[in-house]
């Protein structure tokens, strides 16, 4: 069956237009509650949001849906995408969601369903969701309907885990941070975590108004961050997205970290300590060649996935490998986290700068990028890589790279558009390329 609905990070769109509607997130809460309503107990389901204004809407609808199908709700207000899967497997949840676009603008909005293992859908559960949709939807009887609970401490029980996962024998005391939090779901929780342990913190992106989330800030527009950090004097700085479930971290001098680099560092770390399970980490198809290449000369093997970070969880289970994650900065911890987790991540990276009694510069410079250049072609219908032409210059330019340079082209699974990346040791080269490819990918779209 077609995915109508469903795309590589769940449902997304623009609030109020299809398939981010009030109508189809009901149906969505009634065919996921129907789908996992299973077994003789009281079946629950975690409900969060993060800060934009139409998930009031959507948090009611998807409400409404669950109840109307015999499935009880419990909502904890905004928090992160993965407190949402930590909650769903501490409360004994059936079901998870969390009501977010990530790092898109206000505009947009996004439904993320998780189950009970604290994981993501796989394809085929989404399939199946969608299969309920377009078929009968029985409801509950009136003395089954399900009941509404608004969970009070949810916020005080995210605090306390991501804090576990920082070793108990460190302190953040002495480090000045600066951590923007994009205006979105941890701009209460991260400056507060930080501050528990010890670190003089510098809030920025912590007065959401509904409509400000990711504007201008968080990992997305990384560079206020950055110029803070300088400003302050401070030892690095943390941006999150708008729901937390991914960071970029920036050095002293205002140097900014991508994904690659702290699975790099933290890789390197948990090796020499014996904490990296099957000396592996996954990535996808995205990290540069160069991580690839460093990890390699360290002993470290990497799997690569399709993009998306529940891919890269399926792999890390299948193999059961404990590190993961994209160059976006998802980072996938799994000894503390089912899904990605900015304020962890960032805490990790924290734990590696204190036992090597080493800056953030220091820990983190571990290889130089290969050239990367990243392109976005927009398309209205079709399938423009299926064209023969594109496929035949696809493959010229994988030919003439040969071993030192890669090309990914995929669509994007949350908008009309065709991903384009290219990466190699020569940059004019790669940008040339790239531009050529783009040109007649837009020609055959």
């Amino acid at each position: 069956m077609s995915r109508d609905y469903f795309g590589t990070d769940g449902i997304r769109g623009r609030a109020n237009a299809t398939p981010m509607t009030a109508e189809i997130a009901l149906k969505v809460g009634m065919a996921a509650g129907l789908e996992f309503n299973r077994g003789d107990h009281r079946h629950k389901v975690v409900i969060a949001k993060d800060t934009r204004l139409s998930c009031y809407m959507f948090e009611s609808a998807l409400a409404a849906g669950f109840l109307s199908v015999g499935m009880d709700v419990l909502f904890v207000g905004p928090l992160p995408t993965p407190a949402v899967a930590m909650l769903t497997r501490s409360m004994r949840a059936d079901l998870g969601v969390m009501i977010s676009a990530s790092h898109n603008p206000f505009e947009d909005n996004g439904i993320k369903l998780f189950g009970p293992d604290g994981a993501k859908l796989s394809d085929e559960k989404e399939v199946a969701i969608e299969a309920r949709i377009a078929g009968d939807m029985p409801l509950a009887s009136s003395r089954n309907i399900g009941r509404a609970k608004r969970i009070d401490d949810a916020q005080g029980r995210y605090i306390e885990h991501a804090k576990r996962s920082f070793p108990r024998h460190l302190r953040l005391d002495g480090l000045k941070i600066v951590i923007d939090c994009a205006h979105g779901a941890a701009y209460k929780i991260a400056p507060l975590v930080l501050w528990e342990l010890g670190a003089e913190v510098v809030p920025l992106g912590v007065s959401p108004n509904g409509v400000n989330i990711n504007e201008g800030c968080g990992s997305m527009h990384p560079q206020r961050m950055c110029e803070a950090v300088v400003r302050e004097g401070a030892d690095l700085g943390i941006a999150l997205d708008g729901d937390a479930d991914r960071v970029l971290v920036a050095d002293a001098s205002g140097r900014l970290i991508d994904g690659d680099q702290v699975i790099a560092t933290i890789a390197t770390y948990w090796k020499k300590t014996g904490r990296l399970r099957g000396n592996a980490v996954v990535a996808t198809q995205m990290s540069n060649l160069a991580l690839e290449k460093y990890l390699d000369g360290q002993g470290i093997s990497l799997l690569r996935t399709k993009v998306g970070d529940r891919y890269v969880l399926e792999a890390m289970r299948e193999h059961d490998y404990n590190l993961g994650g994209e160059q976006s900065g998802h980072i996938i911890l799994r000894d503390y986290c089912s899904s990605g987790d900015g304020l962890v991540t960032a805490l990790q990276i924290m734990a590696v700068m204190l036992e090597k009694s080493a800056t953030l510069a220091e820990c983190t410079q571990l290889f130089d990028p290969f050239p990367q250049v990243l392109k976005n072609v927009e398309y209205s219908g079709g399938d423009p890589l299926a064209s023969a032409s594109v496929q035949e210059a696809i493959q010229a330019v994988e030919k003439e790279l040969g071993e030192s340079g890669r090309v990914y082209i995929r669509k994007s699974g949350t908008e009309p558009k065709i991903r384009v990346m290219l990466e190699g040791e020569d940059a004019t080269v790669i940008a040339h390329h790239a531009d050529t490819l783009c040109a007649l990918i837009e020609q055959a779209a």
